[in-house]
């Protein structure tokens, strides 16, 4: 009797148990809850931008060099002179350059004596001509002796000319008021002008006016124009932010390993003097930019419900290609909306909701609320630990 008693006890025992294991693993599970994220239909600045590198150079800048050889006798600028149009810059030595010049006075003084030697001896052969006492060859041969006595002394005058402009030549002067960027020769230097100009000095006209020169990609081009706003940096100065604007976009295209650029002028006003010839210009071109437009967050034009997603609620639909979502009472309701500019981060509403309107961007679940608070948790060092952490063994 113990024995069959003892069997039934085990038997209720054992089911008993698989009950409660067959309940922990089919229990109802707790709902998932759907919460909503929201944002609101708002103005904002939206701009769309390229991004490229260039070089600060002074607006206009003259090489300035020489037409004849010599030796440089006197300097009398150096680096970051401040010059004046016309100011005396530099002299060559003008020993040899007098020399030709005297020489072709010289030259100039016998072609005249000649000239009037050829001219009195002509007249006189006229005069003899005409009353028939010489031949036509002798008054043609007389006549031919004096147009080259003319031309003789043309050319001596033009030698002379020559010989005076390259003594000009001699005094470099400054074709622009502006600054010394450069200097090329030391006072003693032979300077050679025979196959190419010399290259003595480089003048920027003002500093207070440069320009970047950018190169721009091929594929950013396209959206270039002048008058965009542009912003830049340079490394000599990394907290500040300068400010220009495209002024002119050339059609030359500059091929270097196979990347196609363009060229951007863009105005860099200059007043403090910090941006100098050279320094290499990280640029912001704004390509589009619209002020105080409303807008809304792009990711709510992403947005699609589901009825997954939407647990309870109606979905109400509504035709259009872009459209986003409000929350009313137990629905959800779409909204059809015409669209302009977007930055990818928002884009503006044309029309088809209100602003100040609150829209739907995305969903969470309980289970991704638990999660974030987990880790939000897991993150502070203040939150509590598990149970009985610090109790000893």
């Amino acid at each position: 009797m113990m024995k069959k008693n003892r069997k039934i006890i085990i038997s209720i025992a054992a089911i008993a148990a698989v009950a409660l294991v067959v309940f922990l693993l089919t229990g109802k599970k707790k709902e998932k809850e759907v919460s909503f994220e929201f944002a609101k239909v708002e103005k904002a600045n939206i701009q769309n931008s390229i991004t490229a590198t260039g070089t600060i150079e002074p607006v206009t800048s003259v090489t300035v060099g020489t037409q004849v050889s010599g030796i440089v006798s006197k300097l009398y600028v150096d680096y970051n002179s401040v010059v004046k149009k016309g100011q005396v810059i530099a002299e060559l030595d003008k020993t040899n350059l007098i020399s030709e010049l005297n020489t072709a006075k010289a030259n100039l003084n016998s072609a005249q004596s000649t000239l009037n030697y050829q001219r009195d001896n002509y007249q006189r052969y006229r005069t003899l001509y005409n009353k028939g006492l010489i031949s036509a060859d002798n008054f043609e041969s007389a006549r031919l002796s004096y147009e080259q006595a003319r031309q003789q002394v043309l050319q001596a005058q033009e030698n002379v000319h020559r010989a005076q402009t390259n003594l000009g030549y001699a005094t470099i002067t400054s074709p622009i008021d502006g600054v010394v960027l450069s200097k090329s020769v030391e006072e003693g230097q032979t300077v050679a002008a025979s196959f190419s100009t010399p290259e003595l000095f480089k003048i920027a006209q003002d500093l207070t006016n440069m320009q970047v020169v950018a190169n721009v990609d091929e594929a950013d081009i396209g959206g270039v124009k002048p008058g965009e706003r542009v912003t830049f940096t340079v490394d000599a100065y990394p907290e500040d932010t300068f400010t220009g604007a495209v002024k002119q976009v050339r059609q030359e295209a500059t091929t270097t390993n196979n990347v196609v650029t363009y060229e951007v002028i863009i105005s860099a006003p200059n007043a403090d003097l910090k941006l100098k010839p050279g320094l290499t210009a990280n640029i912001t071109i704004y390509t589009q930019e619209r002020q105080g437009v409303v807008s809304v967050p792009s990711k709510a034009l992403r947005f699609t419900p589901t009825q997954e997603t939407v647990g309870k609620r109606k979905i109400q639909d509504t035709k259009g290609k872009n459209k986003v979502w409000t929350v009313e009472g137990n629905n959800i309701v779409a909204h059809s909306v015409n669209i302009g500019m977007s930055d990818g981060t928002h884009t503006q509403i044309v029309s088809g909701i209100d602003e100040g309107k609150q829209i739907v961007v995305g969903f969470k679940t309980s289970d991704e609320e638990d999660d974030e608070a987990e880790e939000e948790k897991a993150r502070s060092p203040f939150a509590p630990g598990p149970p009985n952490r610090n109790k000893k063994k």
